[in-house]
């Protein structure tokens, strides 16, 4: 629980997210710590705003998915 906490505490724009829905995104604006919301690109042109409690994984522009995805 205290590495989600962190990884979705340093989400930085470009890291691509998992929602709790299950919904895959890129990040768009990832205001600091103490805002609790991020723009996720979810398509090509379509910005969602998630709050940061609704992330369940959080990878970075490098890292690579897993295989059960």
């Amino acid at each position: 629980a205290k590495e989600l906490k962190q990884m979705v505490d340093n989400v930085r724009r470009g890291d691509t997210v998992v929602t709790a829905g299950g919904i895959v995104g890129k990040v768009v604006k990832a205001p600091g710590a103490e805002d609790g919301e991020v723009l996720v690109e979810i398509a090509d042109n379509v910005q969602v705003k998630f709050l940061k409690s609704a992330l369940t994984d959080v990878r970075a522009k490098s890292q690579p998915a897993d295989a059960k995805s």
